[in-house]
């Protein structure tokens, strides 16, 4: 049993590592810039153990773009049980605020790191299939813990998928447009603006 937990400890730490190395490289040089080879160099391992974990070279991003997924599925549940939607631009906003340096978890993806995963999805449609691959897997999660909560299915199914495209949207055009207004901004707006229609929802 002891020797299964290391396996398993060890095993994640190197996925770990290899997601860290890839973001960091596809922000340093773009999606399209790197290779697999360069992956693992940076991680410190060898392509063989790149290919046993991922794939493809945009699959190394996955753990930690799940990652926040899960955090934001985990503060949404948190969310008190009156008024969900009218919560929800919190959440989202708190979810999307950089930290501090000192805060951020190394687990994480840093939002100035992710800014070159996601200028990716445009040219590389693998990068794409990962990303919105992260998306519906979070909403199908989010509309779980919905239902969990009592909420009927069409409604959790409706309030889930805005959430979560909301999130998604801020972000992509955050990454179209670096310049113009924070992720938590646009994604507030995006949800704001697409739950016009679930007035009756709570």
């Amino acid at each position: 049993m002891e020797t299964s937990t290391l396996t398993e400890r060890r095993r994640a730490a190197t996925e770990r590592d290899i997601a860290a190395a890839a973001a960091a490289l596809f922000a340093e040089q773009s999606v399209a810039g790197v290779t697999a080879e360069q992956i693992a160099a940076r991680a410190g391992v060898s392509v063989r153990t790149f290919y046993r974990y991922f794939a493809r070279k945009e699959d190394a991003v996955t753990p930690i773009l799940s990652v926040g997924a899960q955090r934001w599925q985990e503060a949404f549940a948190q969310v008190g049980e009156r008024s969900l939607r009218e919560q929800i631009p919190a959440v989202i906003q708190a979810q999307l605020t950089e930290d501090e340096p000192a805060e951020r978890s190394s687990e994480g993806l840093e939002l100035d790191t992710m800014l070159g995963v996601l200028r990716g999805l445009d040219d590389d449609t693998a990068m794409r299939d990962v990303w919105l691959r992260v998306n519906d897997d979070s909403e199908r999660r989010l509309r779980a813990i919905l239902q969990e909560r009592g909420i009927a299915v069409w409604e959790a199914t409706l309030l889930a998928a805005v959430a979560t495209a909301s999130i998604r949207v801020g972000l992509e055009q955050w990454a179209a447009e670096p310049d113009g207004p924070r992720p938590a901004e646009r994604a507030v707006d995006a949800f704001r603006a697409m739950s016009q229609g679930l007035r009756d929802l709570d």
